[in-house]
């Protein structure tokens, strides 16, 4: 087997850059709050590094921006660096804080080599804008050890990597303190110094574990890994150094999560019709927006015309310091309309489908109604206003079939006063409602009146003639 490991070096720092900021100087801190761990370009530039005390680096820097490390803000970024790894390699390991593991050699067929997979990853990576030390080995810890080290290598020669190792010395083999201690003791300074004594010794003088880390480093003991399987919703979030006050402010980083959620359902092969928005505030609850679509929906750009205009209706009661993107419901893709000979999409479902939700997040989910035939013949009771169902299809039906109806039915019949200039279509007999009390037995007609007008009326046996609709 062949292992890929990806060292994030500054991966707190990256994502917290990536939320599209203009951060002049940056620096990340321990939970106590005492030393820096993490400092951006500027930063360094300025004279601050890793390790340093913070009274030191705002010295240095007094308008230096600080974020506290979190340990479950690591794990949660770290595991969206792993969903979309496993678009392209199946069996990953998460290494907290900041490492990934990945069996590859299953891959360099697909991808037409171990270069085309490494050189595909550097792409992802520098697309993503993030920095990544990566390292091949033909175990987990030898692939982890070259690229915490920095000397990892695009190579899958077994003898080329453990010749790297034999070379790292013991300070950066990981080993513990009291082991690396022992082992200066006896003289040895680099790995491949350990690797050349004998295995029974190495167990009598140091430990049974320092022969089992030694033997998984070279391959002459097993060292399985459990594969990290990716949760079935997806889930982004922005953090930010200074609170955002103006929900414009929110867009730029809204683009980007939606881009990957959009990256994330075409690779699923699936869509969503709800997101949920999370806008965490420092000071008060945080705001939750729902974001509906009628309908199947897969596009960032849609996505983000929907959660714009649900910003303008609804101001920031407060300024965000972290924006949260969740999606658990994800349905199934149906297979697109054919197209015509110029390219176009006769599919009329996805004009609908981002008309209704354009109208929906401006109005409100209430505000629109969908009207829905009703198994009654009588024309008051032939409908009903419902919620917009959120359909995969948009149907037709023919009218060819149908009788003639106007599209404007009065709130009742209105009594004629006035003899048609012209019958057009009828009679047309509607009789029922004997069930529920509301009996009618009419004739219907398309009239046309003297001042032009074409009418729908109808002929009651026993009350006359009346006016019940209009047509356009």
């Amino acid at each position: 087997m062949l292992w890929l490991y990806l060292h994030f070096p500054h991966l707190l720092l990256d994502h917290i850059r990536r939320s599209g900021e203009h951060v002049s100087a940056l620096v990340i801190v321990e939970g106590s709050g005492q030393k820096v761990v993490q400092a951006c370009p500027t930063a360094k530039d300025l004279g601050v590094r890793d390790d340093m005390r913070l009274k030191t680096a705002i010295s240095l820097v007094p308008e230096l921006s600080i974020i506290r490390a979190d340990q479950q803000q690591e794990a949660r970024i770290l595991e969206d660096q792993a969903r979309w790894l496993y678009r392209y390699a199946a069996h990953i390991v998460l290494v907290p804080p900041n490492g990934l593991l990945a069996e590859i050699g299953s891959l360099q067929r697909l991808y037409g080599g171990l270069s085309a997979v490494w050189r595909t990853l550097e792409e992802v990576l520098h697309e993503r804008q993030l920095t990544a030390w990566m390292g091949t080995g033909h175990t987990p810890l030898a692939a982890g050890l070259t690229a915490r080290n920095g000397v990892g290598e695009c190579t899958s020669d077994t003898a080329s990597i453990l010749q790297t190792l034999s070379k790292m010395p013991l300070l950066t083999a990981e080993f513990d303190g009291r082991t690396c201690m022992r082992l200066q003791r006896l003289g040895l300074n680099t790995l491949g110094e350990v690797f050349s004594l004998p295995p029974k010794e190495m167990a009598r003088r140091l430990s049974p574990e320092t022969l089992a880390y030694v033997q998984k480093i070279r391959g002459s003991r097993p060292d399985p890994q459990a594969p990290w399987q990716p949760p079935h919703h997806f889930r982004q979030q922005a953090d930010f150094v200074q609170d955002i006050e103006q929900s414009q402010g929110l867009l730029f980083p809204l683009r980007r999560m939606l881009s990957e959620l959009e990256s994330d359902l075409c690779w699923r092969q699936q869509d969503t019709d709800c997101l949920l928005l999370e806008l965490q505030h420092r000071h008060t609850e945080p705001t939750r927006l729902r974001i509906r679509t009628s309908g199947p929906e897969h596009r960032a750009e849609a996505f983000l015309s929907l959660v714009s205009l649900r910003l303008e209706q609804q101001p920031l009661k407060a300024p965000v310091m972290s924006l949260r993107l969740i999606v658990k419901r994800f349905l199934g893709r149906e297979a697109p309309f054919k197209q015509d000979l110029l390219g176009e999409n006769q599919d009329l479902n996805e004009a609908w489908h981002t008309l209704a939700s354009r109208l929906q997040a401006r109005l409100g989910d209430n505000a629109m109604k969908q009207l829905s035939p009703r198994a009654d013949h009588r024309p008051e009771w032939a409908w009903s206003a419902s919620k917009v169902r959120r359909t995969n299809r948009v149907t037709t039906t023919a009218t060819n079939q149908l009788p003639c109806r106007p599209l404007w039915l009065l709130h009742g019949p209105q009594p004629l006063t006035e003899t048609p200039k012209a019958w057009l279509t009828g009679p047309e007999r509607i009789s029922g409602g004997w069930w529920d009390g509301q009996r009618v037995h009419r004739d219907y007609y398309v009239a046309q009146l003297n001042n032009g007008q074409l009418a729908w009326v109808f002929r009651d046996i026993r009350e006359g003639w009346f006016i019940h609709g209009w047509f356009g």
